[in-house]
């Protein structure tokens, strides 16, 4: 078996942690102490893996680090990696998503706060600006959501660099067909309940928490919203409910089988107001039949009641097991698709993210 790396982000620090040959994880001593780390990547697309980070300073703003030694040493651009230029009038706030490109040698995406996505040619170090998104004519009524206006999903085709998506909330899904240089909302059949009768699907303004695909089904998409689940045939397009057999259609992470690109994950909180697990229970709902019917899965999570979140960007799902972090410092995985979980890390800070791969 191989070896696995996991990333894990947190309130306060980034820990990596290490399974050789498919044995137990090794949590290793914290890095960026005290420092958060809302976004990390595992690009394993050159010679050398290469770890990025998104980290932020506090006083002195947000970052991207990288590593090309796993975690022993890290590296900052002579510039600020990611900035704002000066016409906009905006400062970064959070780098909520990095992501390589699978199709460009080279490119990683950043999708930022407020509402932004960057792209970098060289791996990562440095960043421009996508003006296509950011001068796009629905901007100015983008509304930020609870976390505030962040671009938290990027979805890259595996071979046309010029399809891709990103999810930004409160704006909703956008799509591209020319590797970014122009963008068009695509929400529909997505419903906002909130809105009165007549104007519940708005062509954008949508809290969208998270977007998920696999690169054996490009074209299919599972979106989960503030107020349900939703799967997309047409890359977004437009979007069917599959929610309505899961015990509450709210949550954060969607989760994509690397494996089984029918097989999705999903972990149900109770409601916008109450975001707790579904009756004070950690269960991770996974369907084989992409969103047509959904089980629940908690051998060896613990006993109820427990009452801590888990994040979009918590969530994630390798070769080698599916993986999620909570609120309260706790991190399990399961090596046979959600049927089992172990713990692999406790007492962490608020876990952010959550990323793995296999070196």
């Amino acid at each position: 078996m191989t070896d696995t790396l996991l990333a894990i982000g947190t309130r306060k620090g980034l820990f990596l942690a290490r399974s050789n040959g498919g044995g137990p994880f090794e949590l290793e001593p914290i890095q960026f102490s005290t420092v958060a780390v809302p976004s990390v990547a595992i690009d394993t697309r050159g010679e050398r893996p290469r770890l990025l980070a998104g980290i932020e300073y506090g006083h002195f703003g947000p970052a991207v680090m990288y590593s090309d030694d796993l975690g022993r040493t890290w590296q900052e651009a002579d510039k600020p990696p990611i900035a704002f230029p000066e016409e906009t009038e905006a400062t970064l706030t959070r780098v909520w998503q990095l992501l390589p490109s699978p199709s460009e040698p080279g490119v990683v995406w950043a999708g930022v706060e407020p509402g932004a996505l960057f792209r970098s040619e060289d791996g990562g170090v440095t960043y421009e600006l996508v003006r296509g998104l950011w001068d796009h004519p629905h901007r100015p009524q983008w509304e930020p959501g609870g976390g505030g206006l962040c671009l938290h999903t990027i979805i890259n085709h595996p071979s046309d660099p010029k399809l891709m998506g990103v999810a930004i909330s409160t704006g909703g899904f956008y799509r591209s067909t020319d590797g970014g240089l122009s963008w068009e909302a695509a929400n529909q059949g997505i419903r906002a309940p909130f809105l009165p009768e007549g104007q519940q699907y708005p062509e954008f303004g949508h809290c969208v928490h998270k977007v998920s695909m696999h690169p054996a089904r490009p074209e299919r998409l599972f979106l989960q919203h503030h107020f349900g689940v939703y799967r997309s045939d047409d890359f977004g397009g437009s979007w069917t409910d599959i929610g309505s057999t899961l015990p509450s259609d709210f949550g954060f992470p969607i989760v994509v089988s690397p494996s089984r690109p029918d097989t999705v994950y999903v972990l149900p909180l109770t409601a916008d107001m109450d975001r707790t697990p579904v009756e004070h229970r950690y269960r991770v709902f996974r369907s084989d039949d992409a969103g047509d019917s959904w089980r629940p899965f908690g051998a060896g999570l613990p006993e109820p009641p427990v009452h801590a979140s888990v994040l979009r960007d918590a969530m994630t799902a390798a070769t080698s097991g599916v993986f999620f972090g909570t609120r309260d410092g706790f991190v399990y995985g399961s090596r046979d698709e959600g049927e089992s979980w172990s713990e692999v890390a406790r007492h962490l800070p608020d876990v952010q993210t959550v990323r793995a791969a296999e070196l």
